[in-house]
């Protein structure tokens, strides 16, 4: 059973916590302990904890947790094919 997130019209807060869940539920998934993670990733055991329990986390240990659990992928599409909010966003991007 495939779990979906909404990120619409989420708060900044909102959104951590639910990447938080992802990260966590693919851990799990994978049978990877917290510590685990922390070594095989770089980052510490406390920001992992910290991470899954409140979302927070610099963006790098973000990437080296992501790679950590083979999610590469999944940043190289972050903000990929974002459309124009506008005509003059258009006209400015072919500059």
């Amino acid at each position: 059973m495939k779990t979906t997130f909404s990120f619409l019209q989420k708060t900044p807060g909102e959104l951590q916590t639910l990447i938080a869940e992802r990260v966590r539920m693919i851990r799990k998934r994978r049978k990877i302990s917290q510590k685990k993670l922390s070594e095989l990733s770089g980052v510490s055991l406390g920001s992992v904890k910290r991470f899954e329990q409140s979302g927070e986390i610099s963006f790098l240990s973000l990437i080296k947790i992501a790679t950590a659990l083979g999610l590469n992928n999944e940043l190289e599409h972050l903000f990929e094919d974002v459309p124009p909010l506008s005509i003059e966003e258009i006209i400015r991007g072919q500059d």
